[in-house]
């Protein structure tokens, strides 16, 4: 996939841009936004845990290929990234991460606390509660606005998000990040960082099960380079190993796990591995679903579900694992939530299209924020 274009330039001072951020601890995302909607958006790795400093480098790279942001733009801001262990407590990293955007950026800054609604940086400390880790609510809100009753399945490079929707609103009383482990709304499993011993203790190779080590040898991140769904300039964090992230390296990692080399197999042998890691992955997702799905309460029958995240090509084979959604139909938040900017011939623009479903949490804020007045 190319990378969307650069943004116009110059752009009209009447024109109104909204800028719309999801702070992780691994990745910034950044949507950018024109009367509503979505011109551009990019993702760049943003490894948090090594220091704020990762922040304003992703913003210089931001600033870079927006060149047009100026004092007149609004900004729209939502965050996970207060749970690295660079900060003592959540608190001090929502703060922290709030102090530095409101320095740095340009224009009006405000941060997504949910029921709250927006929240001014000077406001950080005392509604930290609600602006942590509340990039999984924007999405579901937006989500909801479209498709009223149904699921949202976002599968990240670290996470998933498993969220009801009924009458146009989210249906979920959970808002920490505790809360949504205890009721299953959210895995803590990614395409790319999760490490491949957090998936299962034995895993099938040559017929027999075999116990796994418990290393960090190898990511999800091989296994989908392995099965090739795994698209490239979503792969932007580096190998357990550090190493090169070619087919011949994967094999490597992956044998590892079993206490292998690469040389001792064939390669249709390694695929078959990264296979049965795939599966064990859709299984402890499915299981969280199926258990969310028989407790959850006031929606309907049937419904959408909206697939985001970068991991989104796993969503058909999980939904077929939950007896519950047989019959309901997939739908991309990429393609049809966010709004996207046509391209001069009036066309749709897929390359946007897949980034917004990739960072559907800095889409999903700058497109509520820009509803807000100015």
């Amino acid at each position: 996939k190319q990378r969307s274009p650069e943004l116009p330039s110059p752009m009209q001072r009447s024109d109104t841009l909204v800028v719309g951020w999801d702070i992780g601890g691994a990745h910034l995302k950044a949507c950018l936004t024109r009367d509503g909607q979505v011109i551009d958006v990019a993702q760049w790795a943003c490894p948090l845990w090594q220091g704020l400093d990762q922040i304003d480098i992703a913003l210089q790279q931001a600033q870079a290929r927006w060149p047009a942001l100026g004092s007149d733009t609004r900004h729209a801001i939502t965050m996970s990234g207060e749970m690295v262990d660079a900060f003592e407590h959540r608190e001090e990293g929502v703060q922290r991460i709030a102090d530095r955007l409101a320095q740095v950026l340009r224009g009006e800054v405000r941060l997504y606390g949910g029921d709250l609604g927006w929240i001014a940086p000077a406001d950080a400390a005392r509604c930290w509660t609600q602006i942590a880790s509340a990039n999984w609510l924007a999405t579901a809100q937006h989500a909801a606005t479209v498709f009223r009753d149904g699921l949202l399945v976002d599968i990240g490079s670290t996470t998933t998000d498993l969220i009801a929707l009924a009458n146009g609103r989210v249906q979920t009383a959970s808002r920490s990040d505790h809360e949504r482990l205890a009721s299953g709304e959210l895995v803590y499993h990614g395409v790319v960082r999760t490490p491949l011993c957090a998936l299962a203790r034995h895993v099938a190779f040559r017929g027999h099960p075999v116990n796994v080590m418990n290393e960090w040898f190898a990511t999800t991140a091989d296994v989908y380079r392995m099965t090739g769904e795994l698209d490239p300039t979503h792969d932007q964090q580096p190998s357990a190993d550090a190493r090169s992230k070619d087919r011949a390296a994967t094999r490597q990692r992956l044998a590892r796990m079993i206490g292998l080399d690469a040389r001792d197999a064939e390669d249709d042998e390694w695929l078959a591995l990264a296979k049965a890691w795939r599966q064990a992955q859709i299984e402890e997702i499915a299981a969280s679903l199926t258990r969310m799905m028989d407790t959850r309460c006031g929606t309907t029958s049937a419904g959408t579900i909206v697939t985001a995240g970068c991991g989104a090509f796993l969503v058909p084979d999980l939904a077929a694992r939950v007896p519950a959604l047989t019959g309901w139909p997939l739908r991309s938040y990429g393609c049809d939530v966010a709004r996207i900017a046509a391209t001069d011939d009036g066309a749709a623009d897929a390359s946007k299209a897949d980034w917004a479903q990739v960072c559907a949490p800095s889409v999903a804020v700058a497109s509520l924020y820009a509803q807000e007045p100015c």
